[in-house]
């Protein structure tokens, strides 16, 4: 290894691999960027708030009164683990921009109003897989559109819960 060919050899494909191998951090903060601004205009839009792992934790730690929303299938997910005391009501993963009736499988806007409650003041914490999935932003848009007005969606979901080390209960 000590040729000078066998060197420069070395450095011209690790240089190449390093480019072509996979995204560098400059890439990374593009995408980074993509994904903030998505979820920064779908809150906007969407009129409800965000809230991270840490305040999740808080809020239940504390006892909060509040309900969480599990928005990922039952089969593939919800049963499989979820965050405990979460109720289950499935929504699609593309966006929607209220209510879509074609797109929720025969499941009503009233199935998720019986199950939000009558208090629409009450905090509503809505959540799915991480945080390109839309299945949250489509709950909390439509418990908005219910009237409903202290909602909250968790945009890290299951993977920063699992991520940050806490447990979750499974079915």
């Amino acid at each position: 290894m000590n040729d000078p060919t066998n060197i420069t050899v070395f450095l011209l494909l690790s240089t190449v691999c390093m480019a072509g191998c996979g995204t560098n951090r400059f890439q990374q903060e593009v995408q980074t960027e993509e994904a903030a601004v998505k979820l920064a205009n779908e809150t906007v839009d969407g009129q409800y708030q965000l809230v991270t792992t840490a305040e999740v934790k808080k809020m239940l730690d504390a006892g909060d009164d509040l309900l969480l929303v599990d928005a990922m299938p039952a089969e593939d997910s919800y049963n499989k683990g979820h965050l405990a005391g979460a109720v289950n009501y499935v929504f699609p993963k593309e966006a929607m921009d209220g209510w879509n009736e074609d797109a929720m499988d025969g499941q009503t806007q009233e199935d998720y109003e019986q199950l939000l409650g009558q208090d629409k003041d009450r905090k509503i914490v809505v959540y799915c897989g991480f945080v390109k999935c839309a299945r949250s932003h489509n709950a909390a848009v439509c418990a908005r559109e219910l009237g409903y007005t202290n909602v909250y969606r968790y945009p890290g979901g299951i993977h920063a819960w699992r991520g940050a080390g806490y447990g979750l209960e499974t079915n």
